[in-house]
Parts: structure tokens; C-alpha cells; sequence
């Protein structure tokens, strides 16, 4: 509605004023709210602990699944089930582990398709690289086809449906 042509702005009520002008300034509060939102993620991912090699992001996840909600879990969250193919990706998620306070989690390795054929949660095998605790894998129950991670870096054959924690894993988005 406008009276000699000039418009009456809903922001100032009964009044004539120019709307383009608060439509700018709208538009670059959004932004703002945007790049705040942006920067409180990175700080709670910092406070949260993320760890990262050159090219990936680990997370472990403080919230108690089996093994294949942990997958479906970070799945959901753009990820995987961490895969620790060397001893320096395996030390790095053992350490956190263990800054946490925490005894285990659950890693992307397991046996579903055949028995002592450990695969990544990437269909790879395990083959180049391994941290078993000694005696293991060691399928002791016959029902033991997924692998948790202790805070010591070894690995264990586990049931399962066990409820542990997990770390997922991200990969970086290339610049």
C-alpha cells in the first residue's frame, strides 16, 4: 500500500519509510547467523575433542549402540565406522580412546560374510595392517563377528550385539 507513492513499511507501522533498506540489513543478519552457526559447530567439534589425520576426522560417539546401529549412526552423520588401516591412524584413535577415559569403542572391521575374514565396513580386507590383542581373534562365543578397539590400541572380537560406544569417521572436504 503506498500513499504518494511511497510504500508504508510493515516494520514501521503507519509510517513512511524505505523497505529496501531493512530487507538489506535483514539479509545480512541472516548471514551473519549463518556464519555464526558455521563457527559454533567448529568450537563444539573442538570441545567435543575431534581428532584428524590430513584427510579424515574422528568422532567417538558418546551414545551406546550394537554394532550395526553404530554403523547405521554414522552413516547418518555423513561418515563410517572408523577403519585404522595403519599404526598411526590406530594410535591416534587409541589415544583419544583413552583421553576420553574410556575402556573401548567399536571400529569398522568385522567377519559377517566369513568367518576370520576380517573386511573394513569399506568391503577392503584386513590384510596389510593389524593390532589383534594377543589370543585374538578369537570368536570364543562363535557368535563374536564384529571388532572393538580398547583404549591400548589392541583389537577384540566381539559379540555383536553388544552396546559400546563407537568412533565414526569423515572424510575432509577437498578445498
Amino acid at each position: 500500500m503506498t500513499l504518494s507513492g511511497s510504500p508504508i513499511c510493515a516494520l514501521c507501522t503507519g509510517t513512511f519509510c524505505d523497505c529496501g533498506r531493512y530487507r538489506r540489513a535483514v539479509g545480512q543478519l541472516d548471514v551473519k547467523v549463518s556464519q555464526l552457526k558455521s563457527s559454533l559447530q567448529f568450537v563444539k567439534n573442538v570441545i567435543a575433542g575431534l581428532q584428524e589425520t590430513e584427510e579424515k576426522f574422528y568422532y567417538i560417539v558418546k551414545e551406546e549402540y550394537n554394532y550395526k546401529d553404530a554403523l547405521t549412526q554414522c552413516r547418518i552423520r555423513g561418515g563410517t565406522l572408523a577403519m585404522p588401516k595403519d599404526q598411526r591412524t590406530n594410535s591416534l584413535i587409541a589415544d583419544y580412546i583413552s583421553s576420553l577415559g574410556l575402556l573401548r569403542v567399536f571400529i569398522g572391521i568385522n567377519d559377517f560374510d566369513k568367518e576370520k575374514q576380517f573386511m573394513y565396513v569399506d568391503n577392503t580386507p584386513v590384510q596389510n595392517y593389524s593390532s589383534w590383542k594377543t589370543g585374538e581373534p578369537s570368536d570364543d562365543s562363535g557368535h563374536e563377528d564384529c571388532v572393538e578397539m580398547l583404549s591400548s590400541g589392541a583389537w577384540t572380537e566381539v559379540d555383536c550385539n553388544l552396546t559400546i560406544y563407537f568412533v565414526c569417521e569423515f572424510m575432509k572436504k577437498a578445498k
